[in-house]
C-alpha cells in the first residue's frame, strides 16, 4: 500500500475566516479609495475655487452707453427710483437657501432654494419688476443685483433686458458679483454668477465710476460674498457743479458689524470729498440697514431677525441726511425670505432709500408692489435742486 501523504486539509471554518478577511480587505481599499478621491475632489474644487477668485480694482472707469445730451436744471422737480430687483427669483413665495429666522412661538424658520423655481418665472419677475419701475417713469433709476450671466437665473440676462426697456435712457453697468461654479447647497448649487447694478438716466452722465467696498476676505465667505460697490455717476448741471448720483448695495449677513462699518466710513469719505467741491450727492439702494426706524413697525408673528441692523443721520458725515418716505408707516421695502410672504406674518422692514446732501428738497415714497417679483419693494425720490 502507499503510505498516506502527511498534512490535513484545511477545516471549513478556517476557509470561511480567510473569505471574510479578505472581503473586509478589499472592502477597505475600496473605501480608502472612494476617501482619497473625494479628498482630491475636493482640494481640486478649492484649487479651482482660488485660481478663478479676484477682486476688482478700486475705482474702475465705467462706460456710460447711449449717454443724453440734455442737461438736468435748478429749481426743477426731478424723479429717481432705485429697486432690489432680486436676480428675478423672489416671486412672493419664494424662500432663499441663506435665509433663517424664527417665529414668535419659537419655531425656527429656514429658506430652502438657491436659484430662480425656473427660467419663465425669472423672466416674469424680471418683466413685472419692469413694469413697476416703467409705471412711475422716472428720470433715473438704480437696480441691484441684476444678472447679466448666471446659473441662478437660468442664463436670463436681466442686464440686456433692462437695457431694453429703458432705452430711451443713459446706462451705466457696474459688477459686484463674480463668482465661479458655487457647488453649494448640494441639492441645488447656485453656480456661477455675473451680476451687478445698473444706473440709468435720461440725462447727460459725464462720467461713472465703479468704488469697491471693503468686503470679508476669509476663507470660503470670500467666495460666497458680493464683490460689494457703489457706482458714482456725475451728472453735470448747467451752472457748472455736478450732481454726482451713487448706486449701492451694503453687505449682508456681516456678523460684528467690522465690514459695515468699514464700508460706511469709505461712503462717508466721500460724502466729505463732494461736499467740500461744493456738488449736490444723492446715494440710494439696498442699505441692508433699517434707515427709517422701522425695526418694529409692520405687523409680523416674527421676531427681529438677526441680519437687522440700523443706520441713522447721526452715523452720515455732516451735511446729509435719510429722507424717509412719506408712507413709511404703511409700506416696507424689504422682506425676509426664509419664509414665503404674507402679510401681517412675515417680517418686514424698510432697508431702502435715500441719502442726501444738504441744499437738496427731496421727498420720498415707497412703493408698494407688494413683493410680487422680488424681495424688495421700489422707493420714488422726488428731488430738486437749488
Amino acid at each position: 500500500m502507499e503510505e498516506q501523504k502527511s498534512g490535513k486539509k484545511p477545516e471549513r471554518g478556517t476557509e470561511k475566516q480567510s473569505g471574510k478577511k479578505k472581503l473586509w480587505r478589499r472592502a477597505g481599499m475600496v473605501l480608502g479609495g472612494l476617501l482619497l478621491f473625494l479628498v482630491l475632489l475636493a482640494g481640486g474644487y478649492v484649487v479651482y475655487m482660488q485660481v478663478q477668485y479676484y477682486r476688482i480694482e478700486d475705482n474702475q472707469v465705467i462706460a456710460t452707453e447711449n449717454n443724453r445730451e440734455e442737461r438736468i436744471q435748478s429749481g426743477r422737480a426731478y424723479t429717481l427710483m432705485t429697486y432690489n430687483i432680486g436676480f428675478g427669483a423672489y416671486s412672493d413665495d419664494y424662500t432663499f437657501f441663506m435665509d433663517t429666522g424664527e417665529m414668535k412661538d419659537g419655531t425656527k424658520t429656514a429658506g430652502t432654494s438657491a436659484r430662480a423655481k425656473s427660467k419663465e418665472e425669472a423672466l416674469t419677475n424680471t418683466e413685472g419688476s419692469v413694469g413697476l419701475l416703467k409705471a412711475e417713469n422716472p428720470d433715473f433709476i438704480f437696480v441691484q443685483e441684476a444678472d447679466e450671466k448666471a446659473t441662478r437665473s437660468y442664463g436670463v440676462n436681466q442686464v440686456e433686458l433692462l437695457k431694453e426697456a429703458f432705452s430711451g435712457y443713459a446706462s451705466a453697468f457696474a459688477c459686484n458679483f463674480h463668482s465661479a461654479y458655487l457647488f453649494y447647497p448640494f441639492y441645488e448649487p447656485h453656480g456661477s454668477v455675473q451680476a451687478g447694478m445698473l444706473t440709468f438716466g435720461k440725462y447727460r452722465i459725464s462720467e461713472s465710476i465703479r468704488r469697491q467696498f471693503p468686503v470679508d476676505n476669509s476663507f470660503i465667505t470670500k467666495f460666497t460674498d458680493l464683490d460689494r460697490c457703489f457706482m458714482v455717476s456725475r451728472v453735470p448741471l448747467e451752472n457748472g457743479k455736478e450732481l454726482l448720483l451713487i448706486n449701492l448695495h451694503l453687505s449682508a449677513y456681516d456678523e460684528g458689524g467690522k465690514i459695515r462699518a468699514e464700508q460706511l466710513a469709505l461712503l462717508n469719505q466721500v460724502f466729505e470729498e463732494e461736499r467740500e467741491k461744493g456738488n449736490y450727492v444723492i446715494a440710494g439702494g439696498d442699505f441692508n440697514h433699517d434707515i427709517a426706524d422701522s425695526v418694529e413697525s409692520f405687523p409680523s408673528e416674527q421676531k427681529v431677525p438677526g441680519w437687522v441692523f440700523q443706520l441713522d443721520d447721526s452715523q452720515l458725515a455732516e451735511g446729509y441726511h435719510f429722507v424717509k418716505a412719506e408712507n413709511a408707516a404703511e409700506t416696507p421695502t424689504c422682506r425676509g425670505a426664509d419664509i414665503p410672504y404674507e402679510k401681517g406674518v412675515t417680517y418686514t422692514v424698510i432697508v431702502d432709500g435715500f441719502i442726501v446732501s444738504d441744499g437738496i428738497k427731496a421727498r420720498a415714497e415707497n412703493v408698494d408692489g407688494e413683493f410680487r417679483y422680488s424681495d424688495h419693494n421700489p422707493v420714488k425720490l422726488t428731488f430738486e435742486l437749488p
